[in-house]
Order: structure tokens, then C-alpha cells, then sequence
């Protein structure tokens, strides 16, 4: 044992030497891994930038495409619609040299069931073209009451003969 024996104060210097010792070091430490954490933020922000300028090369590239690809389609279309022009007179001709032609048909309606309309049969005119033809009568009704409707304007379709 020596004489001087280690103190047990919260103030001796050299707990506090060795305190900050420790704090360097934990701060040196901490200083590593930040400047190592700057330089990979740096490396992906390069990255990210080198991708970026591909990106809008890549998007430049495109748009020329895209613009060449517009000029030639506009080219092809006005081509497509001079062919079109030069074809149609050829069409209209094939057409009349290849029609059918089929002679009027005559609907067979000696069935009572199956008449045939104007102009040869049954009168299938609306009640208003049929009043401005002249072929509706006046109607008179006797209702229950003794009392009737003027003649003059209740008006009635009158059945027509087909004409033979």
C-alpha cells in the first residue's frame, strides 16, 4: 500500500482526465461514421444526378424520335389518302361491272290475312293525313243521356274498299 491512497471524491482530476478521454474518443468515433454517412449521401446524390442527366438524355433522344415518327406517319397519311383518291373511281367501276341486279318483287297477298298497304291495299294513313285527304266522317254519339256531340267536329275514318 503506499501512502497515498487513491481518493474516492466525485472532483478528482483524474476520473475527470479519464471522462474526457472517453468523450473524445466516443466523439471521434461519432465523427468517423458521420463523415462516412456524408460520403455515401455524397455518392448516391452523384448517382442519383448521373441518372437524372441519363434520364433527360433518354427523354431528349425519345422526343426526337417521337417528332421523326410524327413527320413520317403525316407523310404516310397524305400518301394513304392520294392512293385512297386514285382507288375510288376503280371501286365504283368494279362495283357497277359486278352488280346484282334483282327484278321487283310482287308479294304474294291472295291470304285474306295478308294484305298489302298503299297504294294497292289497305289505307294505312294517319288520322291527320287521312282528315286532310277528306276521308273521315262525322260521328254522332248518343250517350246515355239523350245528349249527342256536334256532328261537325267529331270526325271518324271511313273503311275504303281495296281497290281490285
Amino acid at each position: 500500500m503506499s501512502i497515498f491512497t487513491r481518493g474516492n471524491g466525485a472532483r478528482r482530476a483524474v476520473d475527470k482526465v479519464d471522462e474526457l478521454r472517453k468523450e473524445v474518443r466516443d466523439l471521434k468515433r461519432t465523427h468517423k461514421e458521420k463523415d462516412a454517412f456524408i460520403d455515401h449521401l455524397q455518392r448516391v446524390t452523384r448517382a442519383q444526378a448521373d441518372q437524372i442527366n441519363n434520364l433527360a438524355d433518354e427523354r431528349n433522344r425519345l422526343a426526337k424520335s417521337l417528332d421523326d415518327t410524327r413527320i413520317e406517319v403525316g407523310a404516310q397519311q397524305k400518301k394513304n389518302k392520294s392512293l385512297l383518291e386514285e382507288l375510288r373511281p376503280h371501286r365504283a367501276a368494279e362495283a357497277n361491272a359486278n352488280a346484282i341486279e334483282v327484278p321487283p318483287m310482287q308479294r304474294d297477298t291472295s291470304d285474306g290475312a295478308d294484305q298489302a298497304t298503299e297504294p294497292t291495299g289497305i289505307d294505312v294513313r294517319t288520322l291527320r293525313e287521312a282528315d286532310a285527304a277528306g276521308l273521315l266522317s262525322p260521328v254522332v254519339r248518343i250517350s246515355g243521356s239523350g245528349a249527342s256531340a256536334d256532328p261537325a267536329t267529331v270526325r271518324i275514318p271511313t273503311v275504303r274498299e281495296p281497290a281490285a
